[in-house]
């Protein structure tokens, strides 16, 4: 069943960077919905407020009842806005959903259990894909498809053909690879270079002049 989380939302008139800073300091999030053929509407929500209910949800695939000004819309998140370099929210798209009608969303994939090549191999799982996209009607959203890894050995894959069913159509390419077990890296030990002993240099040759002889072989006198 979907996560809903109950969120209030005013409309606000004033649209630009100005208006939208004066919002932010006043801590408030400028925010728009549209959906459905509607015109985009401009909104603001309460930052604490809507910081709050981001904790502990998949943000991309919870239903957002928002109550603004008293007029009751359901949605979902399609962006939010991030400051480059504070951690700080700057703005917020929402889609309005109806209930019987199909949405098309991204939900987080787990892995449950710790796979034999893991647990006997000494393997690492690595964890590939980690959201999938499916189209589901509202109230059939999952929190999160969690997939059984448990029989996974060393050299081994599962794959989006593998996820299993429910009330949802999954989109993404059957083949493409959820998760792999590979085997344990070993460690290669460093080579140690054999010592080498250098050798003592070799006492320089002296050359030498050789005194002049005479005739005789006896040294010249001056």
């Amino acid at each position: 069943m979907a996560t809903s989380v109950a969120l209030g939302a005013e409309r606000r008139t004033g649209t630009g960077k100005g208006p939208a800073r004066q919002l932010r300091l006043k801590g408030r999030i400028p925010a728009v919905i549209y959906g459905h053929g509607r015109e985009p509407e401009p909104l603001s929500l309460s930052e604490a407020e809507f910081v709050k209910a981001l904790t502990g949800i998949a943000a991309g695939s919870t239903v957002f009842d928002l109550a603004i000004e008293g007029t009751a819309v359901k949605a979902l998140i399609r962006e939010i806005q991030r400051h480059p370099v504070r951690p700080k929210i700057v703005h917020v798209d929402f889609f309005e959903i109806h209930a019987g009608e199909n949405v098309t969303l991204e939900v987080p994939v787990h892995l449950a259990g710790i796979p034999d090549g893991v647990k006997n191999a000494g393997g690492v799982l690595d964890h590939l894909l980690h959201q999938v996209k499916i189209r589901v009607l509202p109230t059939d959203i999952p929190a999160h498809i969690e997939l059984d890894v448990t029989n996974l050995h060393v050299g081994a894959s599962l794959h989006v053909s593998d996820l299993p069913a429910g009330n949802y159509e999954i989109l993404a390419d059957p083949t493409a690879t959820v998760c792999t077990v590979v085997a344990p890296r070993i460690e290669e030990e460093p080579v140690v270079a054999a010592a080498v002993t250098p050798e003592a240099p070799a006492e320089p040759e002296l050359i030498r002049k050789p005194k002049e002889e005479d005739e005789e072989g006896e040294e010249s006198e001056e």
